[in-house]
């Protein structure tokens, strides 16, 4: 399968740039611009992508374009950044801008090119430094107000430079532009589709199996229900499914999930019964992390102890998205901050008995939905918001407790019902805009405050509400609920639910929140 490799030169952005060049259907990976020359390669990629970042070219041990890269003859594409590496590395000039340029700009094509056509295009602007001078070969093939470089080109070469960033939404031709360049300059046949997703992944399993045997963590959610369905598709009777019911789901989960998979899918689940073991491991424990860790061990030594009962078994299967790797570390496990430990990524014991399968590792929730409903999965379940692999561990803030569980959920289970009976429980495309929620939770806070009941003096907890809207869950905006919904789940909430005084509405984007409280 023919592919793209981006180069990450620290860019905010990069996900969003691989996620642009998947939705063309065209396969990418994103490497550290430093990563190993082999590793690289490995994939055979036709051409390259050289992300921004936040350093200056000039400036000493500046990250720089390995020499392989331009070694290879292949069409490469610089954005910011990636534009003024390439630059300096043939011979051009960058220099600060004596105006920086952050925001809209508008953008004139000035010469004929595979990639912009000609006229004005709105895009996004990020930088401080800019090309003065462009290398030799090189055209100026359109300009901005503050960029007379803004876009740049060696077209028999097939190299070019975009000083604006085509990633972000605010660049609207943004993915036509990214489009043109994997398919038109590179040659790439699009051939990224669900179809040979399945396929591709059909092929690996079975690859890493064998005839080993192999049990399947599942959760109810479309991540390890889709990456279920796969393993299932490719070796059959070799896979148990197991759901465990850890007393940390949402209310009536239980049920629903065992039904979905037995009457829908076809697949047998085994359920199993782990609600003491999950309450008396947290017990006491208050930090995120720790809670992380817990869950994450005691998931597995229920696994392992399910394993014997049903014979053994060499492998785990778990339905970790690229999204999950990100925040837990970064692609070659050094370059990015780790923000918070996923379960299935960075919680597991190191003396785990099995080898994980996990097929959807590299990708985005967009497409593990694309590949869920072509494999069958009623809208419903691909269309099921996130929920976190610690579950409710993660919204019950402070110590995890049976009764502080069963007060959240009833408050949860308040928010769910009115989004849903106001059409704003998913996301949803209209005519007049995107409507609804792409994930949307109670959290159940530590905090008491003062309040009046009946005439009467309360001093109770309070719960947080958390509604967002998102395309890839690696930035997300706060959901502009109507304020009478607002006011209605509030007042649901305080009279319904026992020990609950205040209701509160989260309004931080991510960043500098992450979507989940913990």
């Amino acid at each position: 399968m023919d592919s793209i490799a981006i180069l990450d030169f620290g860019s905010q952005y990069a996900q969003l740039i691989a996620r642009r060049v998947r939705e063309a259907n065209v396969y990418c990976e994103l490497f550290p611009w430093d990563a190993l020359e082999s590793q690289v390669l490995e994939i055979d990629p036709k051409g390259f992508i050289l992300s921004g970042g936040p350093a200056s070219v000039y400036a000493p041990n500046a990250p720089q374009i390995p020499g392989y890269v331009l070694e290879s003859g292949l069409p490469i594409l610089g954005i910011c950044y990636g534009m003024q590496a390439l630059t300096n590395a043939l011979g051009g000039r960058v220099a600060p801008s004596d105006e920086r340029e952050y925001g809209p700009a508008n953008l004139e094509t000035v010469l004929p090119n595979p990639i912009i056509e000609k006229g004005w295009h709105k895009v996004w602007m990020s930088h401080g430094d800019r090309v003065e001078v462009p290398p030799v070969g090189f055209e100026v093939l359109a300009r901005s107000g503050n960029s007379p470089a803004g876009f740049i080109g060696d077209i028999p070469r097939k190299y070019y430079g975009l000083q604006f960033h085509p990633e972000v939404r605010h660049t609207p031709e943004g993915a036509k532009f990214l489009r043109r360049f994997v398919i038109d300059v590179c040659g790439i046949n699009p051939d990224w589709t669900p179809e040979s997703i399945i396929l591709a992944s059909i092929d690996r399993i079975r690859d890493q199996v064998g005839d080993g045997k192999v049990l399947a963590a599942v959760s109810g959610g479309v991540d390890s229900s889709v990456a279920v369905a796969l393993v299932h598709r490719a070796i059959g009777d070799q896979l148990a499914a197991v759901f465990v019911d850890n007393g940390l789901l949402r209310q009536g989960e239980v049920h629903q999930v065992i039904s979905a998979f037995n009457q829908e899918l076809g697949i047998e689940l085994v359920a199993v019964d782990a609600v003491e073991e999950f309450l008396t491991a947290l017990r006491d424990i208050t930090e995120p992390e720790e809670k992380r860790r817990v869950i994450g061990e005691t998931f597995i030594r229920v696994f392992e102890s399910k394993a014997v009962d049903l014979g053994g078994a060499d492998f785990l299967v778990q339905g970790t998205i690229y999204p999950d790797v990100v925040e837990s570390q970064a692609a070659d496990r050094s370059k990015v901050d780790r923000i918070k430990t996923h379960h299935n990524v960075g919680g597991l014991p190191e003396d785990m008995q099995f080898e994980l399968v996990e097929p959807l590792r590299y990708l985005f929730k967009d497409e593990v939905r694309a590949v869920g409903e072509t494999l069958g999965f009623p809208r419903e379940m691909v269309w099921r918001q996130p929920f976190p692999g610690p579950g409710l561990a993660v919204r019950c803030l402070g110590e995890v407790t049976k009764d502080r569980l069963a007060r959240l959920r009833a408050a949860d289970e308040i928010l769910r019902a009115e989004l849903a009976e106001a059409g704003l429980l998913i996301i949803e495309s209209r005519e007049d805009g995107v409507k609804g929620t792409a994930q949307a939770f109670a959290v159940l806070l530590p905090v008491r405050s003062v309040g009046v009941m009946g005439d009467q003096r309360t001093y109770q907890e309070a719960i947080a509400l958390r509604a967002v809207t998102t395309e890839d869950f690696m930035t997300a905006d706060w959901a502009r609920l109507p304020h009478e919904l607002l006011a209605r789940i509030a007042n649901r909430i305080v009279n319904e639910v026992q020990g609950v005084n205040r209701v509160v509405y989260d309004i931080t984007s991510k960043p500098p929140a992450t979507i989940e409280w913990e």
